[in-house]
């Protein structure tokens, strides 16, 4: 039996519960002897009125499996819904641009054009070639490093634009700690967008900040004048509590103590994802999100599990207690949304996992874990590569990149032949590198078919193609080894990272609630492209099958059954 949106949004009503709120993020028993909460009440007889779309920024399936039995608050009441553990993002450039750019689309990057968090252009006016993944520079006072904020690189709707074009009351509003998460989970038409820039939340160039958005800057600011101690790490954690060096500094052990005036390790804390939690609800109170006419979306993306990843690693006693305190900050904008007697449904997942510090990784018998080699950077490959063929550009570099392996692009003042000499020679460099698992040029990703069968199962070459746009991607395409960080000099607050083909970056967490949706799990693969599908046949919203990437997954737990969309 196959079914519609519009049938599946139908079964979904009468099963869902509009009376019963769920218990409070404090009193919330672990997730292991669930409320169940949404299955008791009686089925309301419309789609929700509000979706809540929740982006947990580096939350990879391998975090998720280790901590998941220990939450009590919104990550326990999540587990109560429907249960995706392996939840792709499928494609090869596992970052937070691309990553966000596929969970409310339902398109691949090859699709949203959104291939890296930044690429390069050869030819573009700017002295580094580099193009950010959320800028628009046409703007003059753009530059990749102070980017004027856009949706402009961004070639497909996003599922609050599509809502908006179907009901054009609906209100689309997006708030992170970044600028590039708002941007890809709310799209061209954002009815407000906030992220955080320096010490306060900003928005869009030439759009005031709103009473709401004032309200939490004031609040965070006394908070970053006051300071705060340490936050007291749970029983659960002290396995995890270690001190690892690395290099001149150390990880494993830190508490997030908030020194006053110190805006950067607010940001590199649980504090940030309280704040964009606390704006999210002032927005809906501010906008009477999920009271209008029409249904409205509210995209949250919590920064902090990135940003602590990326300074310390994800395996250390700083990432336990950054997702306990997730757990509580999620269970407060859910609570919250109980209180204002909303009808709402919610989705979690991630733009992408995470693979640990190599030191820490040394120390637990990992196999292969290495840094990657500093040859392997684009100005180590330019000198090499020049000195090897005699092609120099008559100025600028001669192959750019964001690192060690992804995309390197070569110099566009290049006769043919020097191109195509320089492009051999990258090729045969890289895929003989020890660090390298693969490397293609852009011609022999163009030519590969789009895959089709199971994520899981994808070649390196399809999850390239996944991520390929024919004007944005590199000259050639290189895969690290599994195990090697693409970091080769770590530094304190850079140490650990993402961003590889391996499925520690791919997989990740889906998870869908309402009141009244019977809890399953299913364990088989899904990817981050079937959201905005799903969502779609939740809310009614017709939209054809071509229109995305991704299918339409049953939320009900019906055995056999698969929702189609319209045609």
């Amino acid at each position: 039996m196959r079914r519609s949106f519009a049938s599946f949004a139908l079964v979904l009503a009468l099963t869902a519960s509009g009376a019963a709120l769920a218990k409070t993020a404090d009193k919330a028993p672990p997730a292991s002897a669930p409320t169940q909460a949404s299955a008791q009440a009686p089925a309301p007889t419309a789609p929700p009125r509000l979706v809540v779309a929740i982006s947990v920024d580096q939350f990879s399936a391998d975090l998720f499996a280790r901590y998941r039995r220990y939450f009590t608050a919104g990550l326990a009441r999540l587990q109560e819904g429907a249960v995706f553990p392996s939840g792709f993002q499928s494609h090869a450039a596992t970052e937070t641009c691309p990553g966000h750019s596929t969970l409310l689309t339902g398109a691949h990057p090859a699709r949203t054009g959104i291939i890296a968090n930044n690429w390069f252009d050869p030819a573009i006016a700017r002295a580094d070639k580099r193009v950010y993944c959320s800028e628009d520079e046409r703007d003059p006072a753009s530059t990749s490093r102070d980017p004027v904020v856009s949706a402009w690189h961004l070639k497909v709707p996003t599922l609050g634009e599509r809502m908006k074009a179907a009901w054009p009351e609906a209100r689309n509003v997006a708030v992170s700690a970044k600028d590039r998460a708002v941007v890809m989970m709310g799209g061209h038409a954002i009815d407000a967008g906030y992220w955080w820039k320096g010490s306060a939340f900003t928005s869009f160039a030439g759009k005031p900040l709103s009473p709401a958005a004032q309200a939490e800057n004031a609040a965070v600011a006394k908070l970053l004048q006051a300071g705060a101690p340490a936050i007291a790490l749970p029983t659960w954690c002290m396995a995890a509590d270690r001190a690892v060096p690395v290099k001149t500094f150390t990880i494993g052990n830190g508490r997030f103590v908030l020194e006053p005036g110190k805006p950067d390790a607010f940001r590199v804390s649980p504090r940030i994802d309280a704040a964009t939690g606390d704006l999210a609800l002032k927005l809906v109170d501010e906008m009477q999100l999920g009271k209008g006419k029409a249904p409205d979306i509210l995209s949250v993306s919590y920064s902090a599990t990135d940003y602590v990843g990326h300074a310390l690693g994800n395996g250390g006693a700083e990432m336990c207690v950054q997702l306990a305190e997730l757990d509580k900050t999620i269970g407060r904008l859910l609570t919250g949304l109980d209180a204002r007697k909303l009808d709402y449904v919610v989705v979690l997942s991630a733009d992408h996992g995470g693979l640990d510090a190599t030191e820490r990784l040394n120390q637990q018998a990992y196999p292969a874990a290495s840094r990657a080699d500093k040859a392997l950077n684009p100005a180590a490959l330019g000198q090499a590569i020049a000195a090897e063929t005699g092609v120099t550009p008559p100025a600028g570099a001669l192959i750019y990149g964001d690192g060690a392996g992804g995309d390197y692009y070569i110099a566009r003042n290049l006769t043919p032949e020097q191109k195509a000499k320089v492009q051999a020679a990258l090729v045969a460099r890289l895929r003989a590198s020890p660090d390298v698992s693969a490397a293609y040029t852009g011609a022999e990703i163009a030519a590969q078919a789009r895959p089709t069968a199971s994520p899981q199962d994808w070649t390196l070459l399809e999850r390239a193609r996944e991520s390929f746009d024919a004007e944005r991607s590199g000259d050639v395409v290189a895969f690290l080894k599994r195990g090697v960080m693409a970091i080769p000099d770590p530094a304190p607050g850079y140490t650990a990272g993402h961003g590889s083909v391996w499925d520690y970056d791919r997989r990740v967490p889906m998870l869908f609630w309402r009141r009244g949706l019977p809890g399953f799990e299913q364990p088989a693969p899904v990817e981050t492209v079937d959201i905005a599908p799903s969502l779609a046949a939740v809310l009614g919203l017709k939209v054809a099958a071509s229109e995305f990437d991704g299918r339409c997954l049953d939320l009900d737990g019906s055995a056999g059954d698969t929702c189609q969309p319209q045609p």
